[in-house]
C-alpha cells in the first residue's frame, strides 16, 4: 500500500513564505516523477512544479522565480519552497508521484490527500 503524506500548508499573508513536504511510503521500487499540483475553487487542477524522469524540473510559468522544488531521494520526499506568495496562489496543493511498486511491471500515478494553502491580501 502506498501513501503520499503532505504537510506544511496554512495561512500566510501576501509576500510570505511556506514550505510544503510530501513523503511517499510503501513498497516503492522506483520513482519516475514526483511533484506538486494545485486546485483552486472552480478551477481545474494544474501543475505547479515537478521532477520528471532524469531529474529535471518543470515549473508553471506563474510560479517561476518564486517557488523551488527540491527532493531527498533517500527519504522519497519532495519539498516545495514557496516565496513571495500571492493571493492567487491560494489553493489545495496536491502531491503526485509516478511509482513502480515492488512486484509490479508498470509505473502508476498516485495522489496525496491535499493540503490547503491560503494567502491573504
Amino acid at each position: 500500500q502506498v501513501q503520499l503524506v503532505e504537510s506544511g500548508g496554512g495561512l500566510v499573508q501576501a509576500g510570505g513564505s511556506l514550505r510544503l513536504s510530501c513523503a511517499a511510503s510503501g513498497s516503492i521500487f522506483s520513482i519516475n516523477a514526483m511533484g506538486w499540483y494545485r486546485q483552486a475553487p472552480g478551477n481545474e487542477r494544474e501543475l505547479v512544479a515537478t521532477f520528471i524522469s532524469g531529474g529535471s524540473t518543470n515549473y508553471a510559468d506563474s510560479v517561476k522565480g518564486r517557488f523551488t522544488i527540491s527532493r531527498d531521494n533517500a527519504k522519497n520526499t519532495v519539498y516545495l519552497q514557496m516565496n513571495s506568495l500571492k493571493p492567487e496562489d491560494t489553493a489545495v496543493y496536491y502531491c503526485n508521484a509516478r511509482l513502480l511498486l515492488a512486484g509490479q511491471s508498470n509505473f502508476r500515478g498516485y495522489w496525496g490527500q491535499g493540503t490547503q494553502v491560503t494567502v491573504s491580501s
